[in-house]
């Protein structure tokens, strides 16, 4: 179910298990991301460009995993099937339209052979609290995902096992605070074996 209240969240969520890119336990399974223990290791942290980088290898690798989970299991029910995701799009204002992002995601998703089962989208709402910083991506800090209708969509439909996956533009779309963002992904991979698929990735390719 997708959690409402996020303010204060309890450290008895998640499962207990290694997180093996991040060297660091998380909690049991329950109903709603635990942004509470990851946020208070990072939101202290320097904006050090190779302390960034690393943060943002972590992230991808622990993103990515969740996939390959997901892929495994479409390999083991049929190499024909394909994986069903949702699109979601964070537009600035009500006057904004999704169209062009979503254009942008179902591209995406075509060329990785996603079957697309729903658009979504929510607008982005600025927080007018400083409980943690926008300054370590440079990006303004919106409401949390799970306090987002078009958002707590995306779970409900996961949940119903309508789709394996949320194909979005970048991290940003989900959350500017590493520890938001890390409690998103560890919430739909763990407790609904679904994955978060970027367009572009947290770590950007190194130019050649």
């Amino acid at each position: 179910m997708s959690p409402r209240n996020a303010t204060n969240l309890g450290s008895h969520v998640l499962s207990l298990m290694a997180d093996p890119d991040l060297d660091r336990e998380v909690q049991p399974s329950g109903d709603r991301p635990d942004v509470g223990e990851d946020r208070a290791p990072w939101r202290h942290r320097g904006p050090d460009p190779l302390e960034r980088q690393c943060r943002n290898r972590q992230l991808r690798r622990f993103r990515q995993h969740f996939r390959r989970v997901a892929l495994g299991g479409r390999d083991r029910q049929s190499s024909d099937q394909q994986l069903r995701v949702l699109v979601y799009s964070l537009v600035p204002s009500p006057r904004a339209s999704p169209d062009e992002d979503w254009n942008t995601l179902q591209a995406e998703a075509e060329q990785h052979g996603y079957a697309i089962r729903a658009r979504l989208h929510d607008v982005a709402v600025p927080l007018t609290t400083t409980y943690f910083p926008a300054s370590r991506t440079g990006r303004s800090v919106y409401t949390p995902p799970w306090q987002r209708p078009g958002w707590s969509e995306v779970e409900r439909q996961i949940q119903c096992g309508f789709a394996e996956g949320v194909i979005v533009l970048d991290r940003h779309n989900i959350s500017s605070d590493d520890g938001e963002y890390h409690a998103v992904i560890k919430h739909l991979g763990e407790r609904y074996k679904a994955f978060v698929h970027l367009v572009i990735s947290e770590e950007p390719a190194v130019p050649t």
